[in-house]
């Protein structure tokens, strides 16, 4: 093992072999970098995360109210979530994953951002996959509570409305698995959705069938692997 990479785990899944990766980058400063792949493809880095901040903080800017409950689909490394518990209005936190080795590395804090989910009482981990609770209202997200609706719903799981992590996952975006997920959404509730993309206008027309308010959001972050900047978008919609 380098002092410069480690490998902390890697585990067969569903969806091929998963792997939670840290290393450092001399030219980049002093901190760890920690990094999720899924064979061979890079799902996710600590080194770009302003996007899937930005996800909570796009979303729940449009959520009206106080004592929220929110849903986080995709854990990841857990950045999205994480910001989201940074509103002093949310009540309580589903994170939901498909894969119990990624909410395993949180539980164990192998990630850095997992003591801080433990820590906070308001966050509970969901095991399942997220499109089979979103489009099963009667039973929904909550496994202790059939039907609960929600305030927001934030989503980070495929690359875009049209790659995606799973192929699986394309019947999810459709007027009708939309609606039904909408379903879950108390009025005014909120749905947001990160991208890799710049905003799709096919996508945009997809949840005005759905949602009356639809608006996209393009964020810019610096890439220094690029020395520029990248853009990632994030669209809110609002019930």
């Amino acid at each position: 093992m380098s002092l410069l990479f480690e490998e902390i785990d890697s585990q067969a899944s569903p969806l091929g072999e998963i792997s939670l990766r840290r290393r450092r980058i001399p030219a980049l400063g002093d901190r760890d970098i920690y990094e999720v792949k899924l064979g061979d493809e890079f799902l996710m880095s600590s080194m770009f995360v302003e996007a899937e901040e930005a996800l909570s903080t796009l979303g729940l800017a449009q959520v009206q109210g106080e004592q929220l409950d929110v849903v986080v689909g995709g854990l990841g490394l857990g950045y999205t979530a994480v910001a989201a518990l940074k509103d002093q209005r949310i009540a309580e936190l589903l994170v939901i994953d498909a894969l119990d080795t990624v909410i395993g590395w949180h539980k164990d804090e192998l990630v850095p951002l997992g003591k801080i989910l433990n820590a906070d009482t308001r966050s509970r981990y969901v095991h399942g996959s997220f499109f089979d609770l979103a489009t099963s209202p009667e039973t929904g997200f909550d496994p202790d509570a059939a039907g609960r609706k929600f305030d927001a719903i934030l989503l980070d799981i495929d690359h875009s409305p049209t790659e995606y992590l799973n192929a699986a996952n394309a019947s999810f975006y459709t007027t009708e698995n939309l609606a039904l997920m909408a379903e879950q959404l108390k009025p005014n509730g909120v749905f947001a959705m990160w991208s890799q993309n710049l905003p799709e206008e096919h996508f945009e027309s997809l949840l005005k069938t759905v949602f009356p308010a639809v608006r996209s959001h393009v964020v810019s972050f610096y890439n220094p692997f690029m020395n520029g900047d990248s853009t990632n978008s994030v669209y809110v919609c609002v019930k």
